[in-house]
């Protein structure tokens, strides 16, 4: 069991985003789920789910707190085609941000970033590192190809 696990709250609709996010990310399972009655179609009170290896605790917690973009899932993608199909996955109801930042419908804000852009921007020639960080602040969806032409200059 993970030390640290995120602990998401939504207002009311948790069964419906751990649903959509079982079909967004091959990798997930729902762990458990309280209702918050004994039928089987009672309200989803709490969930523990699974997606690509991260474990996340979720309530329906009512209106009273709301999501906000200081918290976010960063997501590792390692092509432009992974970055793609989750941008725009999440992005469909929800809506686009800058660097490859969104927050999707269900008010959860992502950074779906390509491993590539921290190998870039870790490089040890400072020039080079700075052209793809400068390159990826003028994208909102991170494009692999021309983060590689700034970062080569071109």
């Amino acid at each position: 069991m993970q030390k640290i696990t995120p602990f998401l709250w939504f207002d009311d609709n948790l069964e419906e985003a751990i649903n959509y996010y079982m079909t967004v990310f091959e990798n997930s399972k729902i762990i458990s789920i309280s209702r918050t009655g004994s039928e089987p179609d009672s309200p989803v009170f709490s969930a523990v789910f699974e997606v690509e290896g991260q474990v996340l605790n979720a309530i329906n917690g009512g209106p009273y707190l709301q999501m906000s973009a200081a918290f976010s899932l960063f997501v590792n993608c390692k092509n432009q085609k992974e970055v793609d199909f989750l941008w725009d996955r999440l992005c469909d109801g929800g809506e686009p941000g800058r660097c490859g930042w969104l927050v999707d419908k269900f008010g959860l804000s992502w950074q779906i970033i390509p491993t590539r852009l921290g190998e870039l921007m870790g490089d040890p020639d400072q020039a080079k590192a700075a052209r793809a960080r400068d390159a990826m602040m003028t994208m909102n969806k991170i494009d692999i190809e021309a983060l590689e032409r700034a970062y080569s200059g071109l």
